[in-house]
């Protein structure tokens, strides 16, 4: 009886292999052929940094900003630097309440003075 079970499991696992979708290569040719794609080398991927500034090095505050990260370091600078953020978004902040323009200005607003330091050299 149990040999009766695997010719018909056996049987019906080859009626499923074939696919009209795949042009009749059953499962397992297709799962050789996509394992082939894939390859490990066994050590981790460094992701690379989310925002780049793609005028770095760029602008007229640029040799500015290298130098005075150069002289107080670069963990100083981005504390200044985050410190220096945050101040300008409040002010475009305050700027926004005071004339009285949506969120969706104000990120607009926000969006302009990131683009706008980019260029002039601020980020770089």
């Amino acid at each position: 009886m149990a040999a009766s079970t695997s010719v018909s499991v056996a049987g019906f696992k080859g009626s499923l292999g074939k696919s009209s979708f795949n042009g009749g290569e059953d499962y397992a040719m297709l799962a050789a052929k996509s394992a082939t794609n894939v390859v490990r080398n066994g050590k981790p991927v460094r992701a690379q940094p989310m925002m780049k500034n793609v005028n770095e090095g760029k602008g007229v505050f640029a040799p500015l900003v290298v130098v005075t990260r150069q002289i107080v370091g670069k963990k100083r600078f981005n504390q200044l630097r985050g410190k220096a953020i945050a101040l300008h978004s409040q002010v475009i902040n305050e700027f926004c309440k005071a004339i009285g323009a949506d969120g969706k200005q104000r990120q607009g607003l926000i969006r302009l003075a990131k683009k706008n330091g980019e260029k002039l050299g601020f980020l770089a």
